[in-house]
């Protein structure tokens, strides 16, 4: 055995039961905190596979990743699967081929276990209705904050003895987080109705989880108020921003503030005009008509008398009044062409009818430009320009009704209009919280491990085997060794009140060394494992000197 290793023997049996108890705890410690810590860094990151499911489809997915040799996770939930980074795509062709996961929400791919032997009709038509339903409710899961979906579809059915025709329906239960609800139900209705052949967007009805009723009926965007109140925050808007692009490049964006109110009138306006212009008249026709007319009239008069009553007697009759009449008619008619303009205008959008503005801006800004030694004159004129730069940015009429009010007033300080912060350190170690998690606590098991580990074993060796640093040999330990007459001395020295193993005349120095070197007992043992044989040779000869003494 070479003489190290045996020098390190002799210092770990000198260590003492205690001491070498307290080493092998810290060592079974350090290797229990270096594996755990091997074992969770050298954990792969996970993405996230699929969301979602059901159990049976998770149990099916793990068998077919597991056969693969693809390491997996189920998240906490027990509705996810995720796989390590990088194999994303591997796995999901996988299970793709094996038409995994078949939730409840299934596509166009229930065709793929549908056999066209023995299908009918009826059978093909639920099938169609439930994947279109499967695709439809898919894509609206995909939409931000939509976290489940589930639709359902009544198709019109065509039927030869009724008279009114069945429109299609469709009802909607989404559950959903962190999203305006009523903003994403519209947007569903309109998905869902342009998705299905002769739907209309009033016949789909949305409801959540908690059987809220979301959308229903007619969209209330389309009526005349909300119409109305679309247009009248999109003028609004639309000054609001006239008045900052005017202003900015003058007082600066955080040193005014601008309000607008609208009145807006939506009414629906047909107007028809029918324009003749007399200037432009053509003869387009002439008509002429020419009469003469003469007429002579003459009346016999017959006397009464008793003449007339006698048979065969003819009465003569005598000549009586005579008329006699000309008329001439000439007439002429003349047609002519006048050209004409006809107008319909349909009048479908909106007018201003009166507006309302109000500005404030930073006095202490006025003052800046004006200088600390503006009169309150300097600031009402300066004011009045402003007012005329905001009269002329939002096309203001006074025949209108419209009003205008610009105030110069003291800010406070915490308005809203001051500049969105940029993210922080925070934010940038957010999003590597994961790597440097894993990398502190790796330094957190390297000290560790340097500290309760490695510090106490070197200074329990540095302490205990300082002496034997140097390998000393059998010669060396030899001399180490009292002699039967430095024996003697010592016991004499300790029978005076001198320290045990102290000579006559030692400095502090050597009483240190002393008291640090192994006692006789130690080294002696050393020697005999050292070499045995030379060892009983010199206690044969110390014995015989002290028989000879």
């Amino acid at each position: 055995m070479p003489e190290q290793i045996q020098s390190i023997i002799s210092n770990l049996r000198g260590f003492g039961v205690r001491r070498l108890a307290m080493l092998a705890g810290i060592a079974v410690l350090v290797m229990g905190v270096i594996g755990i810590a091997s074992v969770y860094l050298n954990r792969p990151a996970y993405d996230t596979l699929y969301v979602g499911l059901d159990r049976s489809d998770v149990n099916q997915i793990g068998l077919v990743l597991g056969e693969a040799g693809i390491g997996f996770d189920v998240g906490a939930d027990g509705t996810s699967v995720l796989v390590p980074t990088g194999t994303t795509a591997q796995a999901r062709m996988l299970l793709a081929e094996k038409g995994l996961p078949t939730s409840a929400n299934a596509g166009y791919e229930l065709f793929d276990n549908v056999g066209a032997m023995g299908l009918t009709s009826f059978m093909q038509q639920i099938t169609r209705v439930r994947a279109l339903e499967g695709e439809i409710a898919r894509t609206i899961q995909s939409i931000s904050g939509i976290k489940a979906a589930r639709v359902h579809i009544v198709m019109s059915e065509r039927a030869n003895f009724r008279r009114d025709e069945q429109q299609p329906s469709a009802s909607v239960v989404i559950r959903y987080a962190g999203i305006d609800a009523e903003k994403s139900a519209m947007s569903i209705r309109h998905l869902v109705a342009a998705a299905v052949p002769g739907l209309s967007a009033d016949k789909v009805t949305v409801l959540d989880s908690n059987g809220n009723l979301l959308a229903a009926g007619d969209d209330p965007s389309n009526t005349s108020a909300a119409r109305t109140l679309g247009v009248e925050q999109t003028v609004e808007a639309q000054i609001g921003d006239n008045i900052r692009r005017a202003l900015t490049p003058y007082l600066g964006p955080d040193n005014f503030r601008a309000s607008v109110k609208a009145d807006v009138n939506t009414d629906t306006r047909q107007t028809e005009e029918t324009i003749f212009d007399p200037e432009s008249r053509v003869e387009r026709s002439v008509q002429s008509v020419r009469a003469n007319e003469n007429s002579n009239q003459k009346q016999a008069s017959t006397p009464a008398s008793v003449e007339q009553n006698l048979p065969e007697t003819q009465a003569t009759s005598t000549e009586g009044p005579q008329t006699s009449s000309a008329n001439d008619r000439k007439e002429e008619i003349t047609n002519y062409e006048i050209n004409s303009k006809k107008i319909a205008t349909v009048s479908n959008g909106y007018s201003v009818t009166k507006m309302s503005i109000a500005v404030v801006v930073n006095q202490d800004r006025l003052k800046t430009i004006l200088g600390k030694d503006a009169t309150p004159d300097q600031i009402a004129k300066r004011v009045a320009e402003i007012q005329k730069m905001v009269s002329s940015a939002t096309g203001f009429d006074d025949k209108r009704g419209d009003v205008i009010d610009v105030s110069a007033v003291e800010f406070i300080d915490g308005l809203d209009g001051e500049a969105v912060p940029q993210a922080g350190m925070l934010d940038s170690i957010g999003q590597h919280a994961g790597t440097l998690i894993n990398a502190g606590a790796f330094i957190v098991v390297v000290f560790l491990v340097a500290f309760f580990g490695l510090r106490p074993m070197a200074a329990a060796l540095t302490a205990k085997a300082t002496p034997a640093i140097a390998g000393p040999n059998f010669d060396e330990v030899q001399r180490s060794l009292p002699t039967p007459e430095a024996a003697a001395s010592a016991d004499a020295g300790a029978a005076i009140g001198a320290l045990p193993g102290t000579r006559a005349g030692a400095t502090p120095l050597d009483d240190l060394r002393q008291k640090i070197r192994p006692a006789p007992q130690e080294r002696l043992a050393r020697m005999v494992d050292i070499n045995e044989e030379r060892t009983a040779q010199i206690l044969r000869k110390w014995a015989a000197q002290e028989v000879a003494a």
